[in-house]
């Protein structure tokens, strides 16, 4: 096994800025390059390990495009082996098991469950023939090209296994992005700049998106240099990881001088009674680790009472300075002993997921100041106290509500904002852009009907080769969603649409389904409920929580867990945001389905049925 000659960015702790740099998301993966002949196709570790048989769903995924690949080969790709949470985002833990498995059938199930994708920034040969030494805009001209050939656009898809890292020529932009997701850093590299070998270079350097998190030192182990890192958990100090890096020169030996002096030691091992606040920076803390630590700063500024593990928790998830919480420790849903603290990071966790049903879109609120069993009131025009990154478009009088960024979601959620409503058309736009079934069950009790009359819109729906996904209301029901294009229906086409189906369904079982509006009148059956589907009337959005005093929130499924297993109640903001993070988020290729929809049949039905 022999290292490949790759070329390494350099960690800097800031972003260089000017014209000559350009800016790539950094992904949190395993560093590869895809080998591609007409013979063979490989995937080589930057150590030289041959991973092929660890991610035969990237080598498939390439074979099947041979054909259009063939005028291109041989390839040689630089890039990185990831499995993907969001676009900007990397599960790096998952793919770690994923190199730990050596069973086939385990690696099988696993590219069947979480797929990988290969993700490539760099090209090192084309047509056989060697580019390293063209500058980086030309290589990365001929690599977008490269994937424009094999129909590889936009440059990551959730359908395909390969992709391209786009970069971008304004640092703010990309930060941002970075930022929202909590990705891993981004590579700066000089664009007049040709691939070199190792990092004896200035081209490419590399930042992290560090969280700062501060904690008391406690132990010294000499043996290996580690020092252990803790913060209060209520009244009991907890350790939270170890760190070694970063700590260096006349403060380490100032350290090292202290502990002789002040601690307790038991074989290597110094033990120091809590009083020294120090900042590390690190990507994650989990199961007693700190991920990729180093030392930053002492923090004697601090008192040792302030660092605790709440604060960890609200650096780790990267809550926007600009915004002051407030009253974190609030009760907000009292049967599942959850405080605002909880509903926030649950907000932020799941920002990236959130926000794309949200942008661009009006919003209605349900605002609960004291918790689900406090007061509560709709809000949807903007109030006068409220920032102007909140601030949507006109409405008479009045401004409408509009949530597009991080900051926005998490001053909405400090306000009591619990619940997220969104209507079906683009903010001041006449057209839905998208269709959806919203089954709702006289109690959760009949919540089996929901998942009946779910399967059968299903079975509809594949008829007409629509792709649809589906998701609980976080209540008591289910609802079933079509991406469709922007302007290619109507309202009133999607009304004639939804009506067909909810009629043919209740005509089918209408012992179990209505479609009768007044609740007295529906003895105990299922009511589709197709008229809510109309401009300006609004759904709860994806991932959404509910004022419910069981945490229970609005969740994506994969149809397969469509069962009569299913419950409503078993997603809460307890559990969600870890669901997505071992599963994947079953709206990811939501955006990607709306072009693929073959509209010409929906018109034509619509049009045969009176549409």
């Amino acid at each position: 096994m022999r290292s490949l000659k790759l070329m390494q960015p350099i960690a800097s702790e800031q972003a260089p800025e000017g014209k000559e740099w350009v800016y790539e998301i950094k992904y949190d993966g395993f560093r590869a390059v895809l080998e591609w002949s007409a013979e063979k196709i490989s995937l080589i570790s930057r150590n030289g390990k041959d991973l092929t048989d660890n991610f035969p769903e990237i080598v498939s995924y390439c074979n099947e495009l041979q054909e259009l690949a063939a005028p291109l080969l041989p390839l040689r790709l630089d890039g990185e082996i990831v499995i993907l949470n969001t676009i900007f985002q990397a599960n790096f833990s998952l793919l770690q098991q994923r190199g730990r498995f050596k069973s086939e059938a385990t690696i099988k199930r696993a590219a069947l469950k979480r797929p990988a994708h290969f993700l490539c920034f760099d090209l090192l040969q084309l047509n056989g023939k060697g580019t390293t030494d063209n500058k980086y805009t030309e290589r990365k001209n001929k690599l977008r090209k490269v994937f424009e050939r094999i129909d590889q656009i936009p440059a990551i898809r959730w359908d395909s296994r390969i992709g391209f890292i786009d970069s971008y020529p304004d640092l703010e932009s990309i930060w941002s992005n970075l930022f929202t997701h909590k990705g891993e850093g981004i590579v700066a590299k000089r664009a007049e700049s040709t691939y070199t070998d190792g990092k004896k270079h200035n081209a490419w350097l590399k930042i992290k998106n560090w969280r700062n998190i501060s904690g008391i030192m406690t132990n010294y182990d000499q043996g290996n240099g580690y020092f252990e890192l803790a913060v209060y958990e209520k009244e009991e100090l907890k350790p939270i990881g170890k760190f070694k890096h970063g700590l260096e020169g006349k403060e380490l030996e100032t350290l090292k001088t202290l502990l002789v002096a002040n601690a307790e030691k038991q074989g290597n091992t110094y033990h120091l009674p809590p009083a020294i606040c120090m900042e590390v920076h690190c990507l994650d803390v989990k199961e007693g680790e700190l991920r990729e630590p180093l030392f930053n700063r002492f923090r004697f500024d601090m008192d040792i009472t302030s660092c605790t593990l709440e604060k960890v928790q609200e650096s780790l998830a990267m809550i926007p300075e600009t915004i002051e919480l407030s009253n974190q420790d609030k009760i907000f849903y009292e049967k599942e002993g959850l405080l605002k603290r909880d509903f926030l990071l649950y907000l932020r966790e799941m920002t990236p997921y959130i926000l794309p049903f949200l942008s661009n879109r009006a919003l209605t609120v349900i605002r609960c100041p004291d918790g689900v069993e406090g007061d509560s009131f709709f809000q949807k025009h903007l109030p006068d106290y409220a920032p102007v990154y909140i601030a949507g478009e006109k409405s008479g009088d009045d401004t409408l509500l509009h949530c597009g960024s991080v900051e926005a979601l998490i001053w909405l959620g400090n306000h009591g904002a619990l619940e997220y409503h969104v209507p079906f058309q683009k903010m001041g736009k006449p057209v839905p852009v998208e269709i959806v079934f919203d089954l709702d069950p006289p109690s959760i009790k009949e919540f089996p009907l929901a998942v009946f009359a779910a399967k059968l819109i299903k079975r509809l729906i594949d008829q007409f080769q629509l792709e649809g996904f589906i998701k609980t209301s976080g209540n008591k029901g289910l609802q079933v969603y079509i991406p469709i294009p922007e302007n290619s229906l109507s309202y009133d086409q999607t009304a004639a649409f939804t009506q067909a189906i909810a009629f043919l369904i209740e005509k089918q079982h209408s012992d179990l389904f209505t479609t009768e509006r007044l609740k007295k009148n529906r003895k105990g059956r299922l009511y589709i409920d197709y008229v809510q589907h109309g401009k300006d009337k609004t759904l709860i959005a994806p991932y959404s929580p509910r004022k419910n005093p069981k945490a229970t929130v609005s969740t994506p499924l994969y149809w397969e867990e469509v069962t009569d297993q299913l419950s409503p109640e078993q997603f809460t903001i307890k559990n969600v945001a870890g669901r997505v993070k071992e599963k994947g988020c079953p709206f990811a290729g939501y955006e990607e389905a709306r072009g693929r929809q073959p509209m010409e049949i929906v018109k034509n039905f619509i049009s045969e049925s009176g549409g």
